[in-house]
């Protein structure tokens, strides 16, 4: 499954069949992390995409953070992009299989490519990788969709999901989602227990 899983999204990112990719970082991530004074917190972005998130930080000196994708042709396209930065770690592989221990996890569009069948994977992978007390941030759908990738769910489940490790600071509809995405994306702040 995992060569098949890259190969789809090395497929998608060679043929330029990005339909979820915004061209720009999420408004509520962008006002997060404004939010955000230690610069020097170590921060996770799984299945990263084209990353705007990661350049958004580095324009504001953030200095620890990593980008982690399955697809070569992207990794390659953003090892590219952040050539000579050193305050970027940018790594090709499978986010189950990647170690460290980070402060902060940014969740832009990661969870909703998984099949659903990974979702208590996920929520685990999420708590070994958090350092204590560290966070969770970012967006969820609020909807279904009649197939996927992206696969939906609505906040009932996610409450069942992450309950058992997290605790729930913030879970609400998103207020200042991009206009495609209005009223379908929660904003979550999740803390592990």
């Amino acid at each position: 499954m995992e060569n098949n899983n890259q190969t789809f999204w090395d497929n998608q990112y060679q043929t330029n069949t990005t339909g979820w990719d915004l061209g720009q970082v999420s408004p509520p991530i962008e006002n997060y992390i404004n939010t955000l004074e230690n610069k020097n917190i170590r921060i996770l972005i799984p299945g990263c995409g084209n990353s705007y998130e990661a350049a958004y930080l580095l324009e504001q000196e953030f200095t620890n953070i990593t980008v982690i994708d399955i697809a070569p042709t992207l990794v390659k396209n953003l090892k590219t992009k952040f050539q000579n930065n050193p305050n970027i770690n940018i790594v090709l592989g499978d986010f189950f299989e990647h170690k460290g221990e980070y402060d902060l996890i940014i969740e832009q569009t990661f969870f909703c490519a998984l099949p659903p069948t990974m979702r208590e994977k996920y929520v685990s992978k999420m708590h070994q990788l958090l350092a204590k007390e560290a966070k969770i941030v970012g967006l969820l759908f609020n909807r279904t969709f009649e197939s996927g990738p992206p696969f939906g769910g609505s906040q009932k489940e996610y409450e069942i999901l992450f309950k058992d490790t997290f605790d729930f600071l913030k879970m609400e509809i998103c207020q200042n989602s991009v206009a495609p995405r209005a009223g379908s994306e929660l904003w979550i702040e999740f803390q592990k227990k």
